[in-house]
């Protein structure tokens, strides 16, 4: 015999709320900036490197301690620069993550200012700067050296770049289990010849 929750077997099945997730821009990211993540775990754990996601600078204004601590008003302090940062093999590398769901190009306006005037300060200090590009619709990841992607940016000759200029100026980063996106293996032949 089988026990129903209030005694007594059901006629209709209960209507059951299914939350789906937001595919909002916001969110587009999220799956390259998990794999990049493990992968940096992976490099501390194995003293490759120290690469850390650098947190975005939130000011809390209001937080409601009803139910533990909860933030309930925060503004972005300043505008971060750029999502990760950290020493391999004596050398400081910086960069941005970026997704995107189009086949044929990358669109421009998801790169902001301050992020190329960033970039631009790593590299006149002798820094190593790059972008990790995500094709989500081809599967393919793609780095490409900072250089490439601010000519591109200063130009504003279009409003993307071209998948084909991608594949062409950008060095493919073959996917694995551990490191689940082993960008350093592509680090080492660009910067490290």
């Amino acid at each position: 015999m089988i026990k129903y929750p209030n005694g007594l077997p059901q006629t209709k099945p209960e209507k059951v709320a299914i939350k789906v997730k937001s595919t909002s821009s916001a969110n587009r990211g999220m799956g390259l900036e998990s794999r990049i993540n493990l992968s940096n775990d992976f490099y501390v754990e194995h003293s490759v490197a120290v690469i850390t996601k650098r947190p975005t600078p939130i000011n809390i204004v209001k937080v409601d301690y009803t139910h533990g601590a909860r933030i309930t008003d925060a503004f972005f302090e300043k505008q971060s620069t750029t999502d990760y940062n950290g020493v391999y093999r004596g050398r400081y590398l910086d960069f941005e993550a970026k997704s995107s769901k189009l086949k044929t190009s990358f669109p421009l306006n998801n790169i902001y200012k301050h992020q190329i005037d960033h970039l631009l300060r790593v590299m006149h200090h002798g820094g190593i700067a790059f972008f990790i590009i995500e094709f989500t619709s081809k599967n393919e990841v793609y780095l490409l050296d900072a250089s490439f992607i601010i000519d591109c940016y200063q130009k504003q000759e279009r409003k993307s770049i071209p998948y084909v200029d991608i594949q062409k100026n950008g060095h493919r980063i073959i996917e694995a289990f551990l490191p689940p996106l082993d960008y350093l293996k592509v680090v080492d032949t660009v910067y490290f010849r």
